[in-house]
């Protein structure tokens, strides 16, 4: 909130609930911050995974079922398969449990935040005189018809471009099959006495007097087939978040006291190596910006994971580039025999790496390309799958990014496109651009004001 603005009359209880990978949890911690800078009380309903994560950024965890799990990872990054997995064998079939644990964290609270997955808050709050306010976090959440980009899967692509009336019949189809995997939250709205509801992912999950979308609107304007209540945030994002789950806790927030007057704010360390590992700083210095690729949290579980590291560990070295590899804690992902221009990391901050890039390559979760976007650099996105194949177009759409889908993804075709990118004046003139203007957006701002009216 680069801009003071009057503080409310009196502090607020808000609610923040939201679940799934660290691009899922951030934006909502960047909220939370925000907030409680502001004098508010602040409780995130999540994950108790996320314990450490959240009390760092100096809110309460109120912990909602299920608890993250790792083993999902491959399931729910399989492109055709994992929608179903997420929804019909994961928070579907919890949605009494995240029910029971939303209530529970629901007395004294002024508002609710949902996420457009956590299917049980429009009944958490249904009776109890709360506010309620929703967010989707990607352009594709919104599941407009009237959008000419909304891509669910790589190969609609064709579909939507030439045959658009089987494109939105296609969408249709995906509505009604996807109802029979939430049937949990119908036969919970009946046990509770409550008249049947929307779709809970597509319609049902807006609040009917607030929709945050928390994404740039270079992304995605407006569409006629919007909720009316829509208000596109800018992108939301708070560095000190990001890198606070790669780094020591004592460094990675400054406290702020529960008492903070007026328009106070925690402070964001600013030197970009001191979030880094020392062994990232010394490479980066003693070389050339190097090609980074990372498959952010969730992708980096899937099961074409360290083929796609070990694809782009060989394009680096046919273009004569170093790169650094950010391949998660399992260690298969690491490509054997690594040259010593090629450094392979569990994780780094991607807001503190990103600037030093020649390139990004990444998977295109919203997380990863909210800072890919900020840090102005040119990328090369390999979508899985949900909202990734829909934001890997949107950026291509910008003039700023190749996109390669990972049963595409080999080293000659990563080095073609990232030799296009590299080589091109006009490629890297439209990223800086587009990176200084999403840096000056001001959506943990506008998402606050937003809230507290």
């Amino acid at each position: 909130m680069p801009a003071a603005f009057p503080l409310p009359p009196s502090p607020m209880r808000f609610v923040l609930a939201t679940v799934g990978s660290h691009g899922d949890v951030n934006p909502y911690l960047a909220i939370g911050r925000a907030l409680r800078a502001r004098g508010h009380d602040v409780v995130v309903a999540t994950h108790e995974h996320y314990r450490a994560l959240v009390e760092r950024a100096g809110c309460a965890l109120h912990p909602v079922r299920p608890d993250y799990d790792a083993a999902w990872g491959a399931l729910v990054m399989d492109p055709r398969r994992g929608a179903r997995v997420l929804l019909r064998d994961g928070f579907g079939a919890h949605v009494r449990e995240a029910y029971d644990d939303l209530r529970a964290a629901l007395p004294g609270a002024d508002l609710l935040l949902s996420h457009p997955l956590t299917l049980a808050a429009p009944l958490a709050v249904a009776g109890t005189g709360v506010a309620w306010a929703s967010a989707v976090l990607a352009p594709v959440s919104l599941f407009s018809l009237a959008d000419d980009l909304p891509l669910l899967a790589p190969e609609l692509a064709g579909v939507r471009r030439h045959a658009p009336w089987l494109y939105r019949a296609i969408l249709r189809t995906g509505q009604r099959v996807s109802r029979r995997w939430v049937r949990p939250v119908e036969a919970l709205r009946a046990e509770l006495a409550l008249p049947p509801g929307a779709h809970p992912v597509f319609e049902g999950q807006h609040a009917p007097d607030l929709v945050l979308a928390l994404f740039s609107p270079l992304l995605a304007a407006p569409q006629r087939d919007w909720p009316a209540q829509t208000l596109v945030t800018g992108s939301v994002v708070d560095d000190a978040v990001h890198g606070a789950a790669f780094a020591d806790a004592s460094g990675a927030f400054d406290e702020v006291p529960d008492d903070a007057p007026g328009d106070r704010r925690p402070e964001r360390r600013e030197a970009p190596d001191e979030a880094l590992p020392p062994q990232l700083a010394r490479f980066l210095a003693a070389g050339a910006p190097p090609i980074v690729v990372t498959l952010g949290t969730s992708a980096v579980l899937a099961r074409d994971a360290r083929r796609v590291y070990a694809e782009s560990a060989a394009a680096a070295r046919a273009l004569g580039r170093r790169a650094v590899l950010l391949t998660g804690s399992d260690a298969d992902n690491v490509p054997a025999g690594l040259p010593a221009d090629v450094l392979a990391l569990p994780a780094a901050s991607h807001a503190a790496l990103f600037p030093r890039a020649a390139a990004v390559v990444h998977q295109g979760g919203m997380g990863t390309l909210t800072q890919a976007l900020r840090a102005g650099r040119p990328m090369l996105v390999v979508p899985f799958a949900h909202d990734q194949p829909d934001n890997a177009d949107r950026a291509h759409r910008l003039g700023i990014a190749a996109v390669l889908p990972p049963p595409r993804y080999r080293a000659d075709r990563a080095a073609a496109e990232l030799r296009r990118l590299l080589d091109d004046p006009a490629v890297e003139a439209r990223a800086a651009e587009v990176g200084a203007r999403v840096r000056a957006e001001d959506g943990v701002g506008v998402t606050v004001r937003a809230l507290e009216r």
